[in-house]
C-alpha cells in the first residue's frame, strides 16, 4: 500500500481537520438538539429572508470591491462580468473545495475573457488584503473582549502584536503597489469592503436577536472579526466546520450567547452563504473548461 504523495498530504490533512471540526460542531448540536429545534422554531421566515438579503448584498459588495481594483488597475471589465466571476468563485469555494479555490476560478475567468493575467492576479491579492484591512480595523474590538475575559492572555498577545502589525502593513503596501498611486480607487474598494463586512455582521445580528439572543452590535463585530482571522488558519478545507466552531466558541465563551443558539446561527449563515452563491453555477462550467486547457 503506497503512502499519499507529498502533494496530497496538505489536502488530506485539511480533510481530516474538516471532519474533526465538523464532528465537534455536530457533537455540540446533538448535545443541545432540543434547544436547537426550539431556536429554529422561533425564527420567522421574514427574519431568514432579511438575513439572506444581507448575505446576498455582501456578495454584491464583494464584486464591487474587486471591480474597483480591476478597473483602476487598467482592466476595462464590465461590471456584469465582474459580478459573474465573483459569484462563480464563491460557488466554486462552496461546492468544489477539495480541488479548486474561488480565486483560481476568478483568475481563470478573467483570463478567459482576455484580460491580462498579471494584473488580474495582482487584483485578487489586493482584493484579499483590502478585505483583511477592513477586518483588521474591527478586530481590536474582539481582542479587547478576549483580554478582558482572560487577562492572562495579555502576556501572550501583546508583546508580538506590534511586530505582527508592522509585518502585515509592509506586506500590504508591497501587494498594493499599483493601487497606492490611485488612493481614491483604493479607498472606494475599502468602502465596499466595509459594506461587505457590515452586511455580514448584520445578518448574524439579525438572526441572533430573531432567535432570542442578546448582544451589542459592536461586541458582535469584534468577535466575528477576530473569528475571521482565527478561521483563516488552514486547518480544514475552505474553513468548513472550523469557522463555524470558532465563531460559536467566541460567541458563547466571550459573547455570553447560549451554545445552541450560536451553533444554530453559524450553521444558518453557512447555509445562506451557500444559497447566495448559487448564481455562480451558471458560468462555472465554461470557466472549468478553460482551466482544463493547457496554457499556450
Amino acid at each position: 500500500m503506497t503512502s499519499p504523495s507529498p502533494l496530497n498530504r496538505p489536502i488530506l490533512l485539511k480533510l481530516l481537520g474538516s471532519l474533526i471540526s465538523t464532528g465537534l460542531l455536530a457533537v455540540l448540536i446533538v448535545l443541545s438538539w432540543d434547544d436547537v429545534l426550539a431556536a429554529l422554531g422561533k425564527i420567522a421566515l421574514t427574519a431568514l429572508l432579511a438575513a439572506f438579503a444581507f448575505i446576498f448584498a455582501s456578495r454584491i459588495f464583494t464584486g464591487l470591491r474587486w471591480h474597483t481594483l480591476l478597473c483602476s488597475g487598467g482592466i476595462p471589465i464590465p461590471l456584469k462580468d465582474t459580478l459573474a466571476l465573483t459569484f462563480t468563485g464563491l460557488f466554486a469555494s462552496n461546492f468544489l473545495p477539495t480541488t479548486i479555490g474561488g480565486d483560481a476560478v476568478r483568475l481563470a475567468g478573467s483570463i478567459q475573457l482576455g484580460y491580462d493575467r498579471a494584473t488580474s492576479l495582482a487584483s485578487l491579492a489586493a482584493d484579499r488584503l483590502v478585505n483583511m484591512t477592513g477586518m483588521t480595523l474591527a478586530s481590536p474590538l474582539g481582542l479587547y473582549q478576549v483580554l478582558q475575559a482572560a487577562p492572562g492572555l495579555q502576556a501572550v498577545f501583546l508583546p508580538n502584536l506590534w511586530h505582527r502589525g508592522l509585518d502585515f502593513a509592509r506586506r500590504t503596501l508591497k501587494s498594493l503597489a499599483i493601487w497606492l498611486k490611485k488612493p481614491q480607487s483604493l479607498l472606494t474598494a475599502l468602502g465596499f469592503a466595509f459594506a461587505h463586512i457590515l452586511s455580514t455582521f448584520s445578518a448574524h445580528f439579525l438572526l441572533i436577536h430573531a432567535l432570542g439572543g442578546e448582544i451589542e452590535f459592536w461586541r458582535l463585530a469584534g468577535l466575528l472579526s477576530l473569528g475571521y482571522f482565527i478561521g483563516l488558519i488552514p486547518i480544514s478545507i475552505n474553513g468548513y466546520g472550523w469557522q463555524e466552531l470558532t465563531a460559536s466558541a467566541l460567541l458563547t465563551g466571550i459573547g455570553g450567547i447560549d451554545i445552541s443558539l450560536s451553533a444554530t446561527v453559524t450553521l444558518l449563515i453557512r447555509l445562506l452563504s451557500i444559497f447566495g452563491s448559487l448564481p455562480g453555477a451558471i458560468t462555472l462550467p465554461a470557466i472549468l473548461a478553460k482551466m482544463d486547457k493547457p496554457a499556450p
